[in-house]
């Protein structure tokens, strides 16, 4: 029986149906943009970095930002925003940090 009680019940096509007749855009579009920035900071790690996808993700979350003006909170928002612009700052110093790093070895040629 403790097997029983520890096996997720599997929901039904009609249950999964009614689950996401009562979500909300907005949560899923917050979830969503909390996911792309993470993704974003990841991609701007010196281990692995990777400025395509970073810009990518900065600029996704620039466009979906303005869709949520009125659905949710104005301190969200304006968190979120935050989090961008600090994005992009981290975004420029690693490009600057790139270009810094071709420009070395033709110093001391």
């Amino acid at each position: 029986m403790a097997e029983e009680e520890q096996e997720p019940k599997e929901i039904t096509p009609e249950e999964l149906l009614e689950q996401i007749r009562r979500m909300k855009v907005s949560d899923l579009l917050l979830s969503t943009i909390t996911t792309v920035a993470q993704l974003a900071y990841a991609k701007l790690e010196p281990g692995a970095r990777d400025l395509a996808e970073a810009k990518l993700a900065i600029e996704a979350l620039r466009v979906l930002m303005p869709v949520l003006e009125g659905s949710v909170p104005e301190e969200v928002v304006r968190d979120f925003n935050q989090l961008t612009a600090d994005l992009q700052l981290a975004f420029a110093q690693a490009v600057g940090e790139r270009e810094g790093a071709k420009k070395e070895p033709s110093a001391g040629s």
